[in-house]
């Protein structure tokens, strides 16, 4: 079985994002309208302050409670993906078709995984009464630690 989800084409124009919202049943308020200048241009991982930061470039006014009231109407009409990376963080993706991550667990930053770079064995046996709507895979990685660093955390069991 193949899941393949196309994203929609992106919006290049402030009418088409208006298009975009009134088309998921998002009334374009200038405040959706500014989170969505943040988001809907290009594939964007960010998490809600930063999108907060950078909507108020266009509405120096908007408020910390629309973006975070806003971001889950995003999600639930389709527009965004929320990835909830651990209990604290979540990062919106305005990618919305199917696709996997890499997160550089040391550094918060996320990026897509080409699919040419995975394999899937196979797919879990799933029951006849469901439908297999996505696959989602966050790869987390960090950086090795230096050879000091690694010598300096093994415990010395030698005495002299």
């Amino acid at each position: 079985m193949t899941v393949s989800h196309h994203p929609a084409p992106l919006p290049t124009t402030d009418s088409d994002l208006e298009t975009r919202l009134r088309d998921a049943g998002i009334q374009p308020t200038r405040q959706r309208m500014a989170i969505a200048q943040v988001l809907l241009h290009s594939p964007v991982h960010m998490a809600a302050d930063d999108i907060l930061l950078s909507a108020r470039h266009f509405l120096p006014s908007l408020s910390r409670a629309t973006v975070y009231n806003t971001l889950p109407l995003f999600v639930e009409k389709g527009l965004l993906r929320a990835l909830r990376l651990d209990p604290e963080r979540t990062v919106y993706d305005s990618r919305t078709d199917t696709h996997s991550h890499i997160y550089h667990e040391d550094t918060g930053m996320l990026e897509d995984l080409p699919a040419e770079m995975l394999q899937w064995p196979s797919l879990p046996a799933i029951s006849e009464n469901l439908e297999l709507v996505g696959l989602d895979l966050i790869v987390r990685v960090r950086q090795r630690p230096t050879q000091c660093t690694a010598q300096k955390q093994q415990p010395n069991n030698q005495r002299g």
